[in-house]
């Protein structure tokens, strides 16, 4: 595969349109922010396009065009069509098929900026170490922005803290053309008080504010997820797979 040049990004990122919510919105969040990669397996007229942020990645195209050592790269939550599912299976014999849920938040759904007296601010570059401090198991949270101090100069992370510690963090995961899709987590010794909710409730309005539609996506099996998207006023719009390739699927929180 050839890694495609920056000033060419946008144009391979038209392969995974129309933009929606899900894992394919990877593409949209590498044109739009840079951190990633676009790859073809041809410069001149590509049969097919891998789209890769840190940890998640996207397919379109025809997977004939592609040998398997080629998705040696690839190492993370993959969105690709069903017939992409044998080259998949030729590059990482382990690879498991993750099934997902879409929401995304309706227009006319008003969504309080502060819950329950929960103040949820916006994260910024003095807040790297915090961060960096964080949970480890929800280390996750900072990946597609390339790391703590990528997601903290962001702009598009909102964080509760308790007694000046770090303890919940809504984000957008993928920053896209018309979707800003939510990474949400809460330390785990401090879940169940609505931390998540508020966060999440404060970057809604943020990315309203920017003239987006917030979306969500998670496993149906998360019903902690699930409850809070549907608390908010997120409405399931579709289901959808990734694939899990050399890497394991997230226990169930």
């Amino acid at each position: 595969m050839h890694e495609i040049a920056a000033d060419d990004r946008r144009r391979f990122a038209a392969w995974f349109a129309p933009e929606r919510p899900g894992g394919a919105m990877c593409a949209a969040h590498v044109a739009r922010t840079g951190i990633g990669s676009f790859y073809a397996d041809r410069l001149d007229e590509p049969r097919a396009v891998l789209a890769q942020a840190p940890g998640n990645a996207a397919l379109r195209g025809d997977p004939g065009a592609v040998r398997p050592e080629a998705l040696d790269v690839l190492e993370g939550f993959v969105d690709a069509p069903p017939e992409w599912l044998p080259v998949l299976r030729q590059a990482d014999p382990g690879v498991t098929p993750w099934d997902r849920v879409m929401f995304e938040l309706p227009a006319e759904v008003e969504v309080p900026e502060r819950i329950a007296g929960i103040d949820a601010r916006l994260l910024g570059p003095a807040d790297t170490a915090a961060i960096e401090t964080f949970d480890a198991d929800g280390a996750w949270i900072h990946k597609t922005w390339g790391g703590a101090a990528g997601m903290a100069g962001s702009g598009t992370a909102r964080g509760v803290f308790v007694e000046d510690r770090l303890v919940s963090i809504a984000v957008a995961f993928f920053l896209g053309e018309v979707y800003e899709e939510l990474g949400v987590v809460t330390d785990s010794a401090h879940r169940g008080r609505g931390y998540s909710r508020a966060a999440s409730a404060a970057l809604c309005a943020d990315i309203r504010a920017r003239g987006h539609v917030p979306a969500w996506t998670t496993s149906p099996d998360n019903a902690a997820s699930v409850a809070v998207a549907e608390r908010l006023g997120f409405r399931r719009v579709g289901t959808g797979l990734l694939y899990a390739v050399r890497v394991p699927i997230p226990p169930t929180e």
